[in-house]
């Protein structure tokens, strides 16, 4: 048991924060066309805020709920900010050497927590209402993908975008090497020429340049994410939880679900195959959720954990504190950047 419930706080969708170059190079290899104000489909905007999940949840059980280690993790909108603004430079950038290029818009695709704490799924599924109508599944809104594609770039352009050449497609190996793994993207890029335009190129190209002046760096980015992790695993081997997840077993039980150690095991056998809630899950799910406003189990838990997390805290205070302060600074100068981009 206690390896199993790490993996449902390490967010799927935490493509949250793509990173530019990540991003960047799928869109210049793909050959596709530029849309960024639309979803092609259906028309929707591209960027719906509503969608955007809360920093602190405003229903279910764990309404108004958060642990202590969320203070050092930057919130989905933050991150949003941040990667706009990226964009934004990186744009000015490239028409500063005569290359009009529209990039994907952020935070059109939102996860569906603020961050890798994971607060409304942290403990299983926590909104009632949520789960009479999806079970386990996600509500429609957060399966949605909305598409942005951009022209594929030639290789100068690329070059002047990250700094280096454009990586070379990846061809399956033939003849003696036909056993061999494919090359990993990105390994046959060269440095960028010097020029382009009569303009030196910019470390790093426009992406770079676009880091530099929002002060981006990698400030220790799983660490917060670990510690939340660990507390997870050690919160399950007190005795208060162990005790709670016994109610909550047992009330399950009294319910007719048997042999559910704990609402992990219930979100296992809950999801559906085809992402579709079924009766059953349905049924299953309303009745995890009673169980743990029967039984107390999220205040509990998440009182046990906070605790951990204090400690947590406390013993990495200044490694901490320095996070904090970079995803400050790197917030501030996003929406500065922001700011100006508009006068």
């Amino acid at each position: 048991m206690k390896e199993l419930p790490v993996k449902y706080i390490k967010q799927t969708a935490a493509a949250v924060a793509l990173t530019a170059s990540a991003l960047l190079v799928s869109a210049c290899s793909s050959g596709t066309t530029s849309d960024t104000t639309k979803n092609a489909a259906d028309s929707r905007p591209v960027v719906n805020k509503e969608n955007w999940p809360k920093r602190i949840p405003t229903s279910g059980l764990t309404k108004g709920l958060s642990l202590p280690l969320e203070a050092y993790m930057p919130s989905y909108e933050d991150q949003v900010t941040v990667e706009q603004a990226a964009n934004d430079l990186q744009q000015s950038c490239m028409k500063d050497y005569g290359i009009d290029l529209t990039l994907p818009r952020a935070g059109a695709n939102p996860p569906p927590s603020d961050n890798d704490a994971n607060i409304e799924r942290r403990y299983g599924i926590t909104n009632r209402a949520e789960a009479e109508k999806y079970g386990y599944e996600l509500p429609p809104a957060l399966q949605e993908y909305t598409r942005q594609t951009m022209r594929d770039l030639s290789g100068v352009e690329v070059e002047v975008l990250t700094g280096h050449t454009k990586p070379e497609p990846l061809r399956p190996p033939t003849g003696d090497k036909a056993a061999e793994p494919l090359a990993a993207p990105g390994r046959s890029t060269k440095p960028a020429r010097a020029e382009y335009n009569g303009k030196k190129l910019k470390a790093g190209g426009c992406v770079g340049w676009s880091e530099q002046q929002l002060g981006l760096k990698e400030a220790d980015p799983a660490f917060v994410a670990q510690l939340a992790g660990d507390s997870l695993v050690l919160s399950l081997k007190d005795d208060k939880v162990i005790k709670v997840l016994a109610a909550w077993s047992s009330c399950m039980d009294g319910k007719g679900h048997k042999g559910l150690a704990d609402p992990y095991k219930a979100m296992d056998q809950g999801v559906t195959n085809n992402g579709q809630p079924s009766p059953q899950s349905i049924a299953l799910a309303v009745d995890d959720i009673d169980c743990k406003e029967q039984t107390d189990l999220v205040k509990v838990w998440s009182g046990v954990e906070s605790v951990i997390q204090d400690r947590q805290i406390a013993d990495n205070k200044s490694r901490l504190t320095g996070i904090k302060e970079q995803h400050d600074k790197e917030r501030a100068a996003a929406r500065n950047q922001m700011a100006a981009s508009v006068q």
